[in-house]
């Protein structure tokens, strides 16, 4: 065998062949979901989600191999106003009992830019699972400055219908869209 086969054998056999997914989990106290509604025409509505869980099985070298899974219960929403939040959870919208949950779970995602992406998943809210698609944005990943870590920061936006999750009380008074704010951050596990 003449060096040069030898040599280039010696650098495949060095270098890993696939880089995998690796995974994140969320950064509860800086993950948020914001969600607007025009009320009336005459102001936007707001609310919230925060301090939930989650996990993103993260791949930098081929992003589309990626995947995220989000979960947490329905009535730790924040409204900023208790009638408000006992209105959304009575049986005009949620009914929601204690341990109701929305989940995310991405389904595909597809890569169009060096930063951006549209994911694909199913979301489930007020019991009803539909396919939705989420516009996202990878705003940094390296060591993270406190932590000593790798970090990663997302965000992505989307319009939900509340209609398609029965949830269209007062549309189209109260619009039917909302929409929809999600930034989070996720350190690799260990």
């Amino acid at each position: 065998m003449r060096f040069s086969h030898i040599a280039l054998l010696t650098t495949l056999a060095a270098t890993p062949a696939f880089a995998e997914a690796e995974k994140y989990t969320l950064d509860a106290s800086h993950s948020q979901i914001v969600f607007s509604y025009n009320h009336l025409g005459y102001s936007t509505g707001t609310g919230m989600f925060s301090g939930f869980n989650g996990e993103i099985m993260f791949d930098q070298a081929d992003p589309a191999a990626s995947s995220v899974t989000v979960s947490f219960p329905v009535r730790t929403m924040l409204t900023g106003w208790q009638e408000r939040f006992d209105h959304f959870m009575s049986p005009d919208f949620f009914g929601a009992a204690e341990d109701e949950m929305v989940t995310f779970t991405s389904t595909a995602i597809e890569v169009t830019g060096e930063k951006t992406a549209k994911i694909t998943g199913d979301l489930t809210l007020n019991e009803v699972t539909k396919s939705v698609v989420l516009d996202a944005v990878v705003n940094q990943v390296g060591d993270h400055p406190m932590a000593n870590m790798p970090w990663a920061g997302f965000s992505a936006t989307t319009t939900l219908l509340r209609s398609d999750f029965n949830l269209g009380l007062f549309a189209p008074f109260v619009s039917d869209e909302v929409d929809v704010n999600i930034s989070v951050e996720a350190m690799k596990a260990e």
